[in-house]
């Protein structure tokens, strides 16, 4: 039962960002792409105000999948960089904690990209 209950809380809490951003697009102007640089930044400030770990700890991968989730991220690869190396963590801690997602990301690009041989939309 507890598998059932952590699947539905992670399908609810997801659900429910994706909802707020269904709703940015349908009734504001801001752009996907500013809504997506939202999302980040979002996961970022709610990190540092120690908000978004609670919300990680009751929903898993609910909450890490979502943008919201890589802006954790890096504000958590940035504060364990600093604990460990100093001001200069700063620097280097977001990309470390991140680099194999990124790296992932490029990678399954590429790879789309020369399956499908994509072209300019006219």
């Amino acid at each position: 039962m507890s598998l059932f209950m952590d699947c539905l809380y992670a399908f609810l809490v997801g659900g429910f960002i994706c909802l707020i951003g269904q709703f940015l697009i349908d009734y504001t102007r801001l752009t996907p792409a500013r809504i997506l640089v939202c999302y980040v930044v979002g996961g970022v400030v709610l990190t540092a105000l120690g908000l978004y770990e609670p919300i990680v700890e009751f929903a898993g991968a609910g909450a890490t999948v979502p943008l919201t989730g890589f802006g954790y991220s890096l504000a958590m690869g940035v504060k364990e960089a600093v604990d460990q190396y100093g001001i200069i963590g700063a620097l280097m801690g977001g990309l470390t904690a991140t680099s194999a997602g990124i790296a992932a990301s490029v990678f399954a690009g590429f790879i789309m990209a020369l399956i499908f041989k994509p072209g300019d939309k006219t």
